[in-house]
């Protein structure tokens, strides 16, 4: 009897210890599900020539990241810009330029640490494929015959920007002026050049690859204007603060490179 005793007792002492073990320990599987960072939408504030690159990155980022949502919003650099300063709600800044990103960050309104220069681009003379004025450089946009040149609004449109240094260092700004008509952003000069609504046009190389209905008559002399850099930030004001910046390391990674030199850009030196 005593014998059955202490195995009946050794027994509930077993099943005791086993049912403890069981409800502190958390199974394998569910470990292995936990996401590293919650489920959240981004929006990212990007300069309008990124457009067609981001898109296709976007669906690479998702599948390695299914708890995350990408959106954008594509404009010129100055007017995100300001946008931000205005308290528009962002999670990630990508200007085409320093100037922009500069202002924000004299502010205060980058997260420490994140801000990172992403790519780089060129600056290229375009035409209408079917155009009236043959042109071999920058300095024939002097001749009479070209009327009409679009080129980004200087101001806010770093495209704008870098296009009148080129001109102004070339010694034909003041010449060549009258002419201008300025697009809010890269993607609408180029549109005006693709339409046959302007003679010439200066857009990125990126954009002008994007299109078959322009002929590229030139690339700019990179000594003729401020280096082209993308710089990239996590803004302070973002409310996914860790989603935003596994979202910045992802586009400097090679699937993001790759597909970022698909379209013409380069990498930024860090």
């Amino acid at each position: 009897m005593r014998l059955k005793s202490l195995r009946v007792t050794l027994s509930s002492f077993l099943a005791t210890i086993l049912l403890i073990a069981c409800t502190q320990l958390t199974p394998l599987s569910q470990i292995s599900q936990q996401p590293t960072v919650q489920s959240s939408t981004l929006l990212i504030s990007a300069a309008a020539s990124l457009d067609e690159a981001l898109q296709e990155i976007t669906p690479i980022y998702t599948q390695a990241n299914s708890n995350q949502t990408i959106n954008y919003n594509l404009a010129a650099s100055g007017a995100l810009q300001q946008q931000i300063e205005q308290g528009a709600p962002a999670d990630v800044f990508i200007s085409a330029a320093n100037k922009q990103m500069d202002a924000l960050e004299k502010k205060g309104l980058l997260a420490s640490g994140t801000r990172k220069n992403l790519l780089t681009n060129q600056l290229v003379l375009i035409i209408p494929k079917q155009a009236s004025v043959s042109l071999t450089d920058f300095q024939q946009l002097v001749k009479p015959e070209v009327k009409r040149i679009t080129v980004g609004e200087p101001r806010s449109v770093p495209v704008g920007q870098y296009a009148t240094e080129v001109l102004q260092n070339l010694g034909i700004l003041e010449q060549v002026q009258a002419k201008f008509v300025l697009g809010n952003n890269v993607k609408s000069v180029l549109t005006a050049v693709e339409t046959g609504d302007v003679d010439a046009g200066i857009v990125y190389i990126t954009d002008a690859k994007s299109s078959d209905r322009v002929t590229i008559v030139t690339t700019a002399d990179e000594r003729l204007h401020s280096p082209i850099l993308y710089p990239i930030a996590v803004l302070n004001s973002s409310k996914s603060l860790d989603a935003a910046k596994q979202y910045v390391d992802f586009l400097q990674s090679p699937p993001a490179k790759a597909v970022f030199e698909k379209y013409g850009f380069g990498i930024a030196k860090s």
